[in-house]
């Protein structure tokens, strides 16, 4: 048994006031199947850099295992080179035998190492980095959403897959894979970081209960100190006019003996200590209460500003066939979108899912048949790629025309903090930028939502946020979403492209 022990980690970017971990310290058992759980921004990939070595921090990370990460980014200009040829480059101490065992355990063929790397989908080269990375024995893996972007089949293939395997670190936003592939979690909360045996499930049910708990106690310590600030206060002023009276006269005494001054000042002490007991009981329950609620995930419910005014069919297509240049990426594509319905659009990779939504809401190549929003309809649209926006949260609610106050308070709710509003979105995470497209379309009046992949990055509290939000309020949607539980749950119809 190896382990990667943490002491006293502490890490802030550079430029950046805020810390990202701050003397942190765990220990984490290699032969374990890890997830990591954590809202976006948190530090969850910043973790696995760290154990890489490539930022530097103050503390101490001991592992005695090489580390490798996935999906590590690879950019080539000769786009014809074969992927065997690229990934034998940047793991060349792979065994090819080993590697072709791990492709029929991932359901490939050993010819698509064969082929260029470049025409490759997301889902094949997931796959072929995963079977590299396993076929080395020694490495511990850190897998950053290795799910991301795959289609259905191929994520529930990659989540047996890992499900078989260990020595590994997943990082994941989806309640499914996390509960098929791990055996611990590291839980990165609001104020400290846990690690405890079980999966997402377990855990999140076990948070719950403790969150539950923390909350009634620190209700019932509220009114506690509201009792005993009060017994203080009297005790007080019940002292104070006990101790007028021990000396001078006083009309509602017949006599003033010495013994009656040495009753009345006994009186008044005991009336004093009486007090101090109570304003120490009373800071002794101020010092519990401020050790609860800390990790607590406070469940805002979000409101979705929705019009849906209008009856009939929002959308409509009949036979449509999409293509850029001479390569059809669909053909014949039959659907409606009634009003009040949630419509999913699924399929595998590149079957032309994201081509119909672009050219329905014209930025798309449209080539035949017909596909339209009914007239008269707003529409909110949030695409899947996201990392081209520039400036801030003001220049984004002014491009979206909402209301600047409703979108910070969105995105509080989402579980932003004050201090990241005057940020620029470069330096948002990838969750977050996606939350400030997500949080724009909830501010704007639509009678239709098209989201494209709307939960690519986004954490596992804010998509449970989402769910609850339409489900209360049952918007007109079409989206496509590869997060299986996500979509099971809001669906009302789903529409199959490509079979």
């Amino acid at each position: 048994m190896a382990l990667i022990e943490v002491k006293n980690l502490s890490f802030s970017y550079p430029g950046s006031s805020d810390s990202v971990f701050e003397q942190v310290s765990l220990c984490i058992d290699t032969e374990w199947r890890l997830g990591i759980v954590g809202g976006n921004g948190k530090g969850k990939t910043t973790f696995l850099r760290l154990l890489q070595g490539d930022y530097e921090y103050s503390g101490q990370i001991q592992n005695v295992n090489p580390v490798r990460y996935c999906p590590g980014i690879i950019e080539r200009d000769d786009g014809e080179e074969q992927a065997v040829n690229i990934l034998m480059e940047r793991y060349p101490d792979c065994e090819l035998w080993k590697v072709v065992r791990e492709l029929h355990e991932l359901e490939m063929e050993e010819g698509i190492l064969y082929q260029p790397w470049e025409h490759l989908s997301p889902g094949e080269r997931t796959r072929i980095m995963l079977a590299f990375l396993f076929a080395d024995d020694i490495s511990y893996l850190l897998l950053d959403e290795p799910t991301n972007n795959l289609d259905e089949q191929t994520r529930e293939t990659v989540k047996k897959y890992l499900g078989h395997k260990k020595r590994f670190i997943l990082v994941s936003h989806e309640r499914d894979v996390l509960d098929a592939c791990v055996d611990h979690i590291l839980a990165i909360n609001r104020s400290s970081i846990e690690v405890c045996k079980g999966n997402f499930s377990s855990w999140y049910e076990n948070k719950k209960n403790r969150d539950n708990f923390e909350i009634q106690k620190d209700h019932k310590l509220r009114k506690e100190i509201s009792r005993l600030e009060k017994s203080a206060r009297e005790s007080a002023n019940w002292a104070n006019k006990v101790e007028q009276t021990k000396i001078g006269f006083n009309p509602i005494e017949e006599d003033r003996w010495k013994d009656t001054r040495c009753y009345i000042g006994e009186k008044a002490r005991r009336m004093e200590k009486r007090k101090k007991n109570l304003e120490k009981r009373c800071l002794r329950e101020i010092e519990e209460k401020k050790a609860l609620l800390k990790d607590v995930e406070k469940e805002h419910d979000l409101k979705l500003f929705a019009k849906g005014g209008q009856k009939g069919t929002y959308v409509w297509a009949d036979k449509v066939g999409i293509g850029y240049g001479d390569k059809m990426v669909c053909q014949d594509v039959t659907f409606t979108v009634e009003r009040g319905e949630r419509v999913l659009l699924s399929g595998k990779n590149g079957c032309g899912k994201t081509s119909v939504i672009k050219t329905l809401v014209g930025e798309g190549e449209y080539m035949r048949g017909e596909l339209a929003v009914k007239g008269g309809l707003s529409v909110s649209y949030v695409p899947q790629d996201y990392r081209f926006r520039t400036g801030g949260l003001k220049e984004l609610a002014e491009e979206r025309r909402i209301d600047m106050t409703t979108l910070l308070a969105v995105l509080w709710q989402m579980g932003f903090e004050r201090k990241q509003f005057e940020k620029p979105l470069s330096q948002f995470s990838d969750g977050q930028k996606k939350k400030t497209l997500l949080a724009a379309s909830l501010c704007e009046s639509a009678d239709l939502y098209i989201w494209d992949e709307p939960m690519n990055f986004v954490d596992l509290f804010t998509r449970i946020q989402l769910e609850n939000l339409i489900l209360k309020y049952q918007p007109t949607m079409l989206f496509i979403e590869h997060d299986q539980y996500f979509s099971s749950k809001i669906a009302t119809k789903e529409v199959k492209i490509g079979v």
